[in-house]
């Protein structure tokens, strides 16, 4: 018998392995592979997690808020003073 693994490890330490028998090529072991990454649900649990962000820590919440709020009490500085239209402070225009 010819080995000849494919494995695939992800985070959630699920190990899949298949072993290439002998009268066996290589297209029905990649097929009996993705066979065996379907049924553990593997890639959907990868595509789910693609496009989701990291919870951001205390300091750094902390610190964009800081920032916020040094940006603000600025433009607030400039409206009393006349320098800015209100219109224009601290909103989020879509372009």
């Amino acid at each position: 018998m010819l080995e000849c693994p494919l494995q695939l490890m992800t985070a959630s330490s699920v190990n899949i392995e298949v072993t290439k028998g002998q009268n066996e090529n290589n297209l029905s072991v990649l097929r009996r592979f993705t066979k065996r990454v379907q049924a553990a649900g593997v890639l959907p649990r990868v595509r789910s997690k693609r496009y989701s962000e990291r919870i951001k820590s205390g300091n750094v919440k902390k610190s964009k808020t800081l920032e916020y709020l040094k940006k603000k009490e600025a433009i607030n500085e400039l409206i009393k003073l006349g320098k800015q239209s209100e219109l224009n402070s601290l909103t989020h225009r879509r372009r």
